[in-house]
């Protein structure tokens, strides 16, 4: 019987697909790439065309040999790894190691891993797609050029440790002009007007706001603008002028794609890019399902494409006629246009929409069931109708004010049944009702409500809108935004501030010098421009060298002047007012992975290094010491008092300088997930706690540790209860065995006798 090798790229992945090809197929994994560019040389011929010199990554020597292996006993091989440019090159790489001919039907791919796509894959073999391969390896050295050729500068002029890339190098330039945004922002002052009416002395009041003054834009900059406004205001007959009703749809978001998945997973969940592809991954190679074994349970995840088979939409039409009626479709089922050239394989979609999240639960681990969840709705809500609702616009004319109030009530679930996206969530949460008013009536004032306001400076990006603009300027891949956020993180360049980005003085530094002598580094359009260029590599249309050294010549020139021009970079010191307990000097502030910290200035000779504790301004209610901010080991804030361990006051909410008017002790802020806050006395036997809403939920924690710790030990006695049963059961055995005995050797001595 003939035996077919198919390599893949993770045990998880080999595993499930074994089960589905059968015993004449044998399934290896080749865990990622076995060869690459050397870590320890630079790896690219300049002189010779851009040659690059591939070795056997190290470690990976038992998985070469058990693969060469396998292939010399098989009689074919398939190389199955992922279906994307990295996968391709993983596929030609594995052809040169194992002596499968690139040019013979020797590549299969498949989007997803189910039995049905498998076995076609199986059926229609290709050659390795060089073009695509070509991509991968531009992609590669362009990267490897940039980073061993700048990261040595940077070693040079500002400190060992630092590293530049082609598409980091853009992602820190966009935090650090955000960051200057928000630091030469002057917020200014302005002022709304609300209003409260009312149809008839005693019916619902409804609330309308001030728009417009003698036909112009409202425009009010401070409070007693506002006050004579108001009073103005209350002397006017408020006549309804216009009454506008409609209906307004709202669509359905396409299925994800991999920015869309990581920006929804960050607002929805709050999980990390890294977090959300990693989760991606084992959904995708296969989980185990009670007694149906390994089952992959969405399709790629790394794509740019919109696109959804027959097959998976059928599936989904059918199961909403099922479970919502045939109102909840649309006269046609839906295309979304894919913005991307590439549309290689599907949108990121269940395998089978039947594998639905509540029949998978007890499979799945939270977080897997969560983004599961998520992509399972997402795409069942994409093939559903439109959202219907009744909108209300009333144009009311108080003298020469102009004011208008809006309404709206959903009238047509559609998808929202489902699914509302992260970003809707807000607006979809209550219907706004008005009365129903007709022109020229008179309507009553309840009363008017002035409200300061300041303009906000733009805010930082955080992982959903970082991932955002750099998919919207076309600055490197999807798949690629996840390490490119560790790595910055990693380098110190950025840190994470209540889930934001925020630049360090060193992003600063290396990001102005990159700016001034490697301007096309840094430049998003230079960086996209390239990302369109390697799309060209793949579509055949331009060679691979072209591009090299289009890049590397000007590139090379403005390196050597660099060199030349650009002298030692001092970073910014700041020094702090703390000694160092072991040689006497102040301490410095450093920048490191997880924050600030101090350092002492005489490192080598002195390496002490101590957290550096924020103080908050509040007294420690135990001691009467300061409260400062810490950090678990895992990044997160607390507070606790300075005095630690002498005092152990501890707390997650965080301490505020005001004091409590009954008591004196310090007052605690409690942020709630929705973003409303809750102050309350930090004294636990303060009167103002009786009352208070943190008291229900401290009450909570405390039950549910009573309870576990009652639980515990009602397990505890029932395991004693039951080891004493058994020792009961043994000695009643042993003892009826030994009178069973003792009788029947009294029964043979006296049948002797």
């Amino acid at each position: 019987m003939s035996k077919t090798l198919v390599v893949v790229e993770s045990p998880a992945k080999a595993k499930t697909i074994e089960k589905y090809l059968g015993k004449n197929y044998t399934v290896k994994a080749s865990m990622g790439h076995l060869r690459d560019l050397p870590k320890s040389q630079f790896g690219v011929d300049l002189e010779n065309d851009f040659t690059p010199k591939y070795i056997n990554i190290r470690g990976k020597g038992d998985i070469i040999k058990s693969l060469k292996t396998a292939a010399k006993n098989a009689d074919k091989v398939y190389l199955a790894s992922d279906p994307d440019r990295e996968g391709e090159a993983i596929a030609w790489h594995l052809a040169h190691i194992l002596n499968v001919d690139e040019y013979e039907s020797c590549r299969i791919v498949f989007n997803e891993i189910t039995k049905p796509a498998i076995q076609e894959a199986v059926k229609k073999p290709r050659p390795i797609n060089l073009d695509r391969v070509d991509a991968q390896q531009a992609r590669r050295m362009l990267d490897r050029i940039v980073g061993y050729k700048l990261s040595p500068l940077l070693w040079r002029k500002v400190r060992k440790g630092l590293s530049a890339g082609r598409v980091q190098s853009v992602t820190v330039k966009l935090i650090c002009d955000r960051e200057k945004e928000v630091q030469s922002f002057v917020s200014e002052e302005y002022w709304s007007v609300g209003v409260k009416l009312r149809e008839k002395p005693k019916s619902a009041i409804f609330d309308a706001e001030l728009v417009t003054i003698d036909g112009n834009k409202l425009s009010i900059g401070n409070e007693a603008e506002a006050e004579k406004v108001r009073e103005d205001l209350e002397k006017q007959s408020f006549i309804v002028n216009e009454v506008k009703k409609r209906q307004r749809q709202r669509k359905p978001a396409p299925p994800f794609i991999t920015s869309s998945l990581q920006q929804d997973a960050s607002r929805k969940l709050g999980f990390t890019s890294r977090k959300t592809m990693m989760l991606a991954q084992q959904l995708y190679e296969g989980l185990e399902l009670s007694k149906k074994g390994p089952v992959g349970l969405i399709t790629y995840m790394r794509t740019d494409s919109t696109r959804v088979s027959e097959i998976a939409q059928k599936e989904a039409i059918d199961y909403v006629n099922e479970k919502f009626g045939s109102s909840y479709l649309p006269e046609k089922p839906p295309v979304y246009s894919t913005k991307k050239s590439q549309d290689a394989h599907e949108a990121i979609r269940p395998t089978s929409v039947l594998f639905t999240p509540d029949s998978i639960t007890t499979s799945l681990s939270k977080d897997q069931l969560k983004l599961y969840t998520l992509i399972w709705e997402r795409f069942v809500a994409s093939q559903m109708s439109a959202a219907i609702y009744d909108t209300l616009t009333i144009a009311i004319q108080a003298g020469k004010y102009g004011i208008k109030a809006t309404g709206s009530q959903l009238k047509f679930a559609g998808f929202t049944a489902i699914y509302i996206e992260g970003k809707d969530k807000k607006e979809n949460e209550k219907d706004v009702s008005l009365p129903e008013l007709e022109v020229n009536q008179v309507i009553n004032l309840q009363k008017v409500l002035p409200k300061q306001h300041f303009t906000e400076p733009p805010p930082r990006y955080n992982e959903a809108s970082l991932v955002k603009i750099l998919e919207e300027k076309g600055i490197g891949r999807p798949s690629t935004y996840s390490p490119i956020i560790e790595t910055i993180l990693g380098r110190g360049y950025v840190v994470r501030v209540e889930k934001n980005f925020e630049p360090t003085e060193l992003g600063f530094v290396v990001v102005d010098m990159l700016k001034e002598y490697f301007e096309d580094i840094v430049d998003a359009e230079f960086s996209a421009s390239l990302e369109n260029k390697l799309d060209e590599i793949a579509e055949g249309k331009i060679e691979k060298n072209e591009l090299l050294k289009q890049f590397y010549e000007p590139f090379a020139k403005t390196l050597e002047h660099a060199e030349e021009e650009i002298g030692h970079v001092e970073l910014p010191v700041e020094v702090s007012d703390v000694p160092c307990e072991h040689c006497g000097r102040l301490m410095v502030v450093k920048q490191g992975r997880y924050g600030k910290f101090l350092a002492c200035p005489g490192f080598p000779e002195c390496r002490n290094t101590k957290a550096l504790l924020k103080d908050t301004g509040a007294l420690c209610v135990k001691c009467g010491g300061n409260i400062v901010e810490r950090r678990t080991k895992r990044g997160k804030n607390f507070y606790g008092c300075k005095n630690y361990p002498d005092c152990d006051f501890v707390t997650w909410d965080m301490p505020m300088k005001e004091t409590c008017p009954t008591c004196g002790a310090a007052m605690l802020k409690h942020n709630y997930k929705n973003g409303r806050f809750l102050l309350y006395c930090s004294n636990e036997v303060c009167e103002t706690r009786k009352d208070n809403p943190i008291n229900k939920e401290l009450d909570k924690l405390k039950k549910r540790a009573e309870t576990k710790a009652e639980n515990s030990e009602s397990d505890e006695i029932a395991t004693k209860t039951t080891k004493a049963t058994k020792q009961v059961k043994k000695s009643a055995v042993k003892s009826t065995k030994k009178s069973t005995a003792k009788k029947k050797t009294t029964t043979k001595k006296t049948e002797e006798n």
